[in-house]
């Protein structure tokens, strides 16, 4: 049997000047690519979501590199060190804790000023844990909407969930482990109890795990009820419907027997994945007998 061929050795050789954006592990230490590690050996400076993870990281796997802080708080600070040292023709690597730099994180201002200086900027892609759920999901993936975070307070959450009901594509957020039950309570209530929906718990970890199910069903279960670990929650696209203008005043008629105006456009909507703003002013016409 032939031997099996041994990867190449990692290149700490001199890197192009510019700003790489380097994808790490979200979990299992092995996701991360020889390019990657390549560019880490060798870039002037990383700027790091947190010095101590990226820290870990290097040690992992036996690599030393001068670490600053680029978070949210410390940005607008670091930025200027940063864009300094791609005018010098140094080497800039930027990481976050886990994944791709710029899901959900600050980095795309760096991103910005770097790219409209005219320094070269190269995509060291990798790990997501938005890709990895989406993957192994088995929802539709033609079409895709990342949302991110939700609000943290439900009247803020639902008026945000209210602005994607309408959209016809899988919906992925991220959660954390506290407000679970909260976010899959209301996207039951807004986007629908019906839709089929995943929720991926500490992907590529010892423990992922993945539950599968209508989202009134997953909102429900206790399992769900503030588990512990990094979460991304994927919703199906809702049915498809052609609603005629017919159809939604024959639906709005039957809620504002039951309903103020703003709820019964806001059930309508659901049902028929409209715009809730548009249905609301059909409401309000009906209403002023128009």
């Amino acid at each position: 049997m032939a031997a099996r061929p041994s990867p190449p050795a990692l290149d700490d050789s001199a890197l192009a000047p510019g700003l790489y954006v380097v994808a790490t592990p979200i979990g299992n230490l092995r996701d991360i690519t020889l390019r990657a590690l390549d560019v880490l050996a060798a870039a002037d400076l990383v700027l790091a979501e947190d010095t101590r993870v990226a820290g870990k990281l290097l040690q992992a796997y036996g690599l030393s590199a001068k670490l600053e802080r680029y978070d949210e708080h410390g940005a607008e600070r670091t930025r200027p060190r940063a864009m300094a040292a791609l005018a010098d023709g140094k080497t800039v690597a930027l990481v976050s804790d886990a994944g791709t730099p710029l899901v959900s994180d600050p980095g795309y201002r760096l991103v910005r000023e770097a790219a409209a200086q005219g320094f070269p900027v190269f995509p060291i892609p990798g790990a997501s844990a938005l890709l990895a759920g989406l993957s192994a999901a088995g929802l539709p993936t033609d079409r895709f909407l990342f949302a991110g975070f939700p609000p943290p307070r439900s009247a803020a959450r639902r008026a945000f969930l209210e602005e994607l009901a309408p959209i016809r594509s899988t919906l992925v957020f991220f959660e954390g482990g506290s407000r679970l039950a909260a976010s899959l309570a209301d996207m039951a209530a807004v986007l629908g109890g019906e839709r089929e929906a995943v929720v991926c718990r500490e992907l590529t970890k010892l423990y992922e795990t993945f539950y599968r199910g209508p989202l009134a069903t997953l909102a429900a279960d206790p399992k769900l009820d503030a588990p512990k670990g990094e979460i991304v929650i994927l919703v199906g696209p809702g049915r498809e419907v052609d609603a005629s203008g017919a159809d939604i005043d024959t639906a709005l008629a039957d809620a504002l027997t039951r309903l103020r105006p703003a709820e019964a456009a806001a059930e309508v909507a659901r049902a028929l994945g409209l715009s809730r703003r548009d249905v609301y002013q059909r409401a309000m016409e009906m209403r002023a007998g128009r």
